[in-house]
């Protein structure tokens, strides 16, 4: 059985801009870049490896760490017929959250670091309604969706859930 998601890869158009960005929205670290643009990957081999379409160039790929949780692969590819982050009504990986204890504090500091804010945060609906809990969808300068989420009050659906619902620990010296 698998123990979890170990990581959300997202390609994004300029990875200096999207590790500066992620680094000031949520103080990920870059903590590795595994493909740079002295040795990118490219080839048929690579094509076949990553499912990408012929004359696709991985320029670069760099592992972040995101406080306690999976970790955000970013890569840097150019190829054929390359469109914009998918809408969250399109199918397949439509947008990641991140947990945060002061919902009001990170919108704050995402719009600082240069994304935008779909709404201004809310309570969370049905279930998952309870003091505290809110939640905020936002874009990031190159499009793609990030939810920002808090849930500080579980037990509503926890209490009818096979299993309660992964929770990120609360960081060193934080106060949460």
């Amino acid at each position: 059985m698998p123990r979890g998601i170990d990581h959300v890869g997202v390609t994004v158009p300029d990875i200096n801009s999207a590790i500066r960005f992620l680094e000031e929205a949520f103080g990920a670290v870059a903590l590795y870049r595994n493909v740079t643009r002295t040795a990118p990957q490219k080839g048929p081999e690579t094509e076949k490896i990553l499912g990408l379409p012929g004359g696709t160039v991985v320029i670069e790929m760099c592992m972040m760490a995101l406080g306690h949780g999976p970790g955000i692969e970013l890569f840097e590819m150019k190829g054929p017929d390359q469109r914009e982050a998918a809408r969250p009504c399109d199918w397949g990986l439509q947008h990641f959250a991140v947990y945060v204890d002061d919902i009001h504090a990170a919108c704050h500091r995402f719009r600082e670091a240069g994304g935008t804010l779909l709404t201004e945060p809310q309570g969370q609906p049905s279930l998952e309604a309870a003091p505290g809990n809110m939640f905020c969808y936002g874009r990031t300068p190159w499009g793609m969706i990030v939810e920002l989420v808090c849930t500080p009050h579980q037990e509503r659906f926890n209490d009818i859930a096979p299993m309660n619902r992964y929770q990120p620990p609360a960081l060193k010296g934080s106060d949460a």
